[in-house]
This record gives C-alpha cells, sequence and structure tokens, in this order.
C-alpha cells in the first residue's frame, strides 16, 4: 500500500471547527461583527491584555502598522534580506525604502548590529522578523531606544512562541500576526496586529475600514484614505476554535521537532549545524528549515524536492532572499551584499511539520531526505 502524501503543512481543523463556522453562517452575521470582537478580545487576553486588532492578513497588518506610524516617501525601514517577500513589500508599498540588512544562520533572526551601521537620519523603523527563533525583546527595546525608532516585529510565524516567561506580543511596540493555513493557527486567511493604546487600536480601525468615523448625528465622515482589511466573522469563529488549542498544537509541535533532531542525530551530511537551534526555549516550531550540503550532493535542490516529491513528501522553500528577486535589483540591491540571507537563499528546504503528523511520518521523512541526498540524477 502506498503511503499517503505528506504536505509540508497542512492546518488543524476538526468537526468541531466546522460546527462553529456553519453555525456562524447559519446566523447570517458572517462579515464583521460579533465574533470578529470575541476573538479580538480572546487574541488580547492571549498577549496579556494589550489591544488587538485583527485584518485579513499579516501583510495588511504590517501595512496599516507603517501607516500608523505615519511612514512613507523619503522614509527608511530596516528589515532583513532573508524573509518572506511581505516583509519588504508592504514598506516599498507605502513609499518608503526597504534597507535590508543581513541575519544570524542558526536562528535566521535580523543581525541588530547590522541594522545598527544600517541605521541613518531616515530610519524610521526597524522591522524584524520571528523567524528560528523568538526575537529578543530586551535587545529590541533597547536598539528602539538607541535609534529613536518604532518597531514593528513580523511575528507571521511565531504566534505561540514565547520569549522568556511571555507570550510574543505581550511586549515591544507593534507586533503582526499570521493565521494563514500553513502558520500555527489559522483562519483560512487573516492576521492581527498587537498596538499599544486604546488611541492606536481606534486609528488601525480607521486605517482597516476605508478611514471611516462615525460622527455624534449618525452620519459618517473619512478622515483618512484608508483600505480594506477587515476580518470576517467567519474567519473570526474559526480563529477563537484554533486559538482554543494553540498551545496544544505548539508542544506537539515540539516534539515532532525533537523526534526530527533525534532521526537526523549521527548523519554526516544533514549535520546539526544545517539544522534550526535544537536548544530554542519558547520557540512554537512553525518550520523546520534545512540547509542542504549542495557542495557535497550530486543533485541540485530542485532535484531534491522533486524526489521527495515522488515519494510522497511535501518539501517547502523558506525563503528565497529578497535582495535578489527582480525588483530588488531594479532599486540597486545586487549578489553579494548578506551572504548569510543568500546562503539560506540558495540551500534552504522546509520539511513537513503540522500537529497531526505521527513519529512514524517524521521517521519517513528522515529516511527519505537521508537516501535522496546521496542519490544521483536519472
Amino acid at each position: 500500500m502506498t503511503a499517503a502524501f505528506l504536505p509540508f503543512a497542512r492546518p488543524v481543523i476538526d468537526e468541531s471547527m466546522i460546527a462553529a463556522v456553519g453555525e456562524t453562517l447559519r446566523g447570517r452575521w458572517i462579515a464583521s461583527g460579533p465574533q470578529v470582537q470575541a476573538f479580538e478580545a480572546a487574541l488580547s487576553a492571549y498577549v496579556g491584555g494589550r489591544p488587538v486588532r485583527s485584518l485579513t492578513s499579516a501583510t495588511g497588518a504590517m501595512e496599516v502598522a507603517l501607516e500608523l506610524l505615519g511612514i512613507g516617501p523619503g522614509d527608511e525601514v530596516i528589515t532583513p534580506a532573508q524573509s518572506f517577500f511581505a516583509s519588504a513589500n508592504v514598506i516599498e508599498r507605502v513609499g518608503a525604502k526597504a534597507v535590508f540588512v543581513d541575519v544570524h544562520l542558526a536562528t535566521r533572526n535580523i543581525d541588530l548590529a547590522a541594522a545598527a551601521a544600517a541605521a541613518g537620519a531616515r530610519t524610521k523603523a526597524l522591522l524584524p522578523v520571528h523567524y528560528n527563533a523568538p526575537l529578543d525583546p530586551d535587545a529590541l527595546a533597547a536598539f528602539r531606544a538607541r535609534h529613536g525608532v518604532r518597531i514593528i516585529e513580523d511575528a507571521a510565524l511565531a504566534i505561540g512562541s514565547r520569549a522568556g516567561s511571555r507570550p510574543v506580543g505581550a511586549t515591544g511596540d507593534l507586533v503582526s500576526f499570521s493565521f494563514h493555513p500553513n502558520k500555527n493557527m489559522t483562519t483560512i486567511e487573516g492576521g492581527a496586529l498587537v498596538v499599544n493604546d486604546s488611541a492606536e487600536a481606534a486609528a488601525v480601525e480607521r486605517l482597516r475600514f476605508h478611514g471611516i468615523a462615525k460622527l455624534a448625528d449618525g452620519t459618517r465622515d473619512v478622515e483618512v484614505a484608508g483600505g480594506k482589511y477587515n476580518l470576517s466573522d467567519v474567519s473570526a469563529r474559526l480563529g477563537l476554535a484554533q486559538l482554543a488549542r494553540l498551545d496544544e498544537w505548539c508542544r506537539a509541535r515540539e516534539r515532532l521537532a525533537m523526534h526530527y533532531f533525534g532521526c537526523l542525530a549521527g548523519d554526516d551530511l544533514l549535520v546539526p549545524d544545517r539544522l534550526p537551534p535544537r536548544e530554542n526555549p519558547g520557540h512554537s516550531w512553525n518550520m523546520f528549515t534545512v540547509l542542504l550540503p549542495l557542495g557535497e550532493m550530486a543533485i541540485t535542490r530542485r532535484q531534491f524536492t522533486e524526489a521527495m516529491q515522488r515519494e510522497g513528501i511535501g518539501i517547502g522553500l523558506s525563503y528565497e532572499a529578497i535582495h535578489l528577486t527582480s525588483y530588488y535589483r531594479a532599486r540597486g540591491w545586487r549578489e553579494g551584499q548578506f551572504p548569510v540571507s543568500e546562503r539560506i537563499g540558495r540551500e534552504t528546504v522546509t520539511l513537513p511539520l503540522f500537529p497531526e503528523m505521527t513519529a512514524g511520518d517524521v521517521e519517513r521523512v528522515c529516511e527519505c531526505a537521508r537516501r535522496v541526498v546521496r542519490s544521483r540524477p536519472g
């Protein structure tokens, strides 16, 4: 019997969640309403009581955050060259300039020393990414104080992570989460922005819904040219059910990650330096990333991915180096500027990791990966 295809990511959606969404649909209030309010309250409680507003994506949340801070043409925002494209694109979309810096190889998190060197008179914000480990909140706070900038944390991969004893989002400045289906919890599509106070929360509400403000006489006014990023009640109801199981799923992800380490132990090609940091307290393990030993392989990364696919195992690629895409090359960025980000971009693959996997699934992936990295073309 052929083993079932194992995707690199898959959301957990059980019958109780389907029923909850069905109940919301039957209630006929499916756009933003009471479920959105309940979801935002639950998210706020999860991050220690800070105000949270939901949006249609983490990309939208980061773009709104930049607008909230008044960042636009003439401004610069420092961000890592190794992340998903959205981390830089949102900066360019508000008219500012994305200023790239390199990352640390193991954590893939931003190199704050490089960010400090890149900071200048036009720097208005830092947009770091929680990647293979939670960002250090004390280091971020020190950077903000030293350089006088705002910080927007891209925590798309980090819902459920903890920095020290507190959840990511409980501290810091502005923090963006993603609820895409390949994240640790999902609203199908969706995101959220953690802000500092009720004034910022009200501003986000205007920016996510056309800039509309209600006047005392019941009519409406437009105070700012806002966009359309409000989450639906249907998505929010799924999010409520998912959030209730988030910590359980993060524990399952950690167990699976530790099994990966155990199964790959002693391999002379997939060595620990090519894996995520094993001692990683608070990490919510959204992904299990591996750097392929391409110099010692007879096949390319694409051939590795295709071979694993033929074995019934899905492989992700997280992520390309942003500054080497066509858009950013046209703006003057070039190969050789950020060697760590570029190495990750060349060598990285993402192995399957989601809560419904079994120990046997991990063993199957590792056995196939060991065999495929030693295979020859054809």
